[in-house]
């Protein structure tokens, strides 16, 4: 008998028995399903913490006054953090924490002579309303004080208008730039009409002068929803009490990223006036690593995710070899007939297999399609693309093969073994 003859006759035999072959391949589905459908929704939030916190490309990185730190509950990752902290701060003698004042932005800007690009940032008040003397704006718009080099730095680019100059960051005037989502509540469709216009920001006055590309928005930040100005216009208003500058740098290569990043320590230790023994205060931030940070804390779910789906197919695997030792039960005779017209051992071992694992397939594919399907509502959810996770696509069905294949052996080995006079003979 060929593999395709033994295939068809399993499959065949596999249609008989629906309602068995049914529950069997529902308990197989749970668990990869579980797995599948938690590893989707994973990487959909991981893509979608890209596109909100990777603002800046991939050969960025910027200087902030203490590092990010983002936790989802306590944990053993929170509590080495603890304890790596409490010895940071044991061997330095500078205070953590200082925030970046403007002059140590401007002394950075002027003293790093590397071939990169230096932006200057302070961040204004957020949730504000924008308004003109018609319509005005939900209160969930953020204000942004930056210089000339801010849009580059961060992905914007203008659809219509400039960008800033050198005279509007020193003399701090009163102008912005807006993100296309707030020129259409204001302006209609046709945003080019806010050029030059007056609106009012958290009630006061600037003019317009630049209207941004749309960058698209996820469940975490929309990065239209922004009003863009200079860091002295936010400074002289809003004032800069409790805020820390951000600075970020651009290489023009990815591979000149370490090299820039060693010079800007080396260039921004001597404006926070360290001592040579002292220990940085201040943290090198590259442009993906707040994704990355969350993305670790989030990496929990997927080891959970593995268990139960481990349990779920252990248990899988034995109901799937109860299944088969009764089916060994039902068809002695068939074996027996089988054997007695020249059948051999191997043929009937084979056959009982290729049930066991075409078994397996099917709960793999109902897994498989139906963990895809709900995992990428959190996808919808969070407006990213529709996520296949091809490698653990890949693993699930290498996994359910090998149950089937465990599952279905002592069965088979059952099968081939049994004498065919005894088995023609059995009630």
């Amino acid at each position: 008998m060929k593999t395709l003859d033994s295939i068809s006759l399993s499959y065949t035999t596999i249609k008989s028995n629906r309602l068995r072959t049914a529950i069997t391949v529902v308990i197989i589905a749970l668990g990869i399903m579980a797995l599948i459908a938690i590893i989707t929704a994973v990487e959909a939030v991981n893509q979608s913490l890209t596109t909100s916190f990777s603002t800046m490309g991939a050969n960025a990185f910027s200087i902030r006054f203490k590092e990010r730190n983002i936790q989802f509950g306590g944990g053993p990752n929170r509590d080495a953090a603890k304890k790596t902290n409490r010895n940071e701060l044991a061997s330095k003698k500078s205070s953590q924490g200082k925030f970046i004042t403007v002059e140590e932005a401007r002394a950075f800007k002027s003293r790093f002579t590397f071939p990169a690009t230096v932006g200057i940032a302070l961040p204004g008040p957020g949730g504000i309303i924008v308004n003109t003397d018609v319509k005005k704006t939900n209160p969930d718009i953020r204000l942004i004080g930056g210089d000339e080099n801010y849009l580059r730095l961060n992905g914007y680019e203008l659809l219509y208008g400039r960008d800033f100059i050198e005279t509007d960051v020193e003399s701090g005037r009163s102008v912005c730039v807006i993100g296309n989502v707030i020129a259409q509540k204001l302006f209609g469709e046709n945003t080019q009409r806010a050029l030059d216009k007056i609106i009012n920001v958290a009630n006061n006055k600037y003019r317009v002068i630049g209207i941004l590309k749309e960058k698209g928005s996820s469940a975490f930040m929309n990065a239209d929803k922004v009003v863009i100005t200079t860091y002295n216009t936010v400074r002289r208003i809003h004032g800069s009490a409790g805020k820390s500058y951000n600075i970020a740098i651009m290489v023009p290569d990815m591979k000149l990223m370490d090299a820039a990043i060693g010079e800007a320590t080396g260039a921004f230790r001597p404006v926070r006036k360290l001592d040579i023994k002292e220990g940085d205060n201040f943290y090198i931030d590259k442009s993906d690593s707040i994704a990355q940070s969350l993305m670790k804390n989030l990496s929990f779910l997927q080891y959970a995710t593995l268990a139960i789906a481990l349990i779920t197919l252990i248990g899988a695997a034995i109901g799937l070899m109860n299944i088969m030792l009764v089916a060994v039960n039902e068809r002695t005779k068939e074996i027996g007939l089988i054997k007695s017209l020249g059948g051999k051992a191997s043929e009937v071992r084979a056959q009982f297999l290729w049930e066991s694992i075409l078994i397996s397939l099917m709960g793999a594919l109902v897994g498989i399609v139906t963990g895809i399907l709900f995992g990428n509502i959190v996808a919808v959810i969070l407006k990213t693309g529709f996520v296949v996770p091809w490698l653990w696509v890949i693993i699930g069905v290498a996994v359910c093969s090998l149950v089937g294949l465990l599952a279905g052996l002592y069965p088979a080995y059952k099968a081939a073994k049994l004498d065919p006079i005894v088995a023609l003979r059995y009630e």
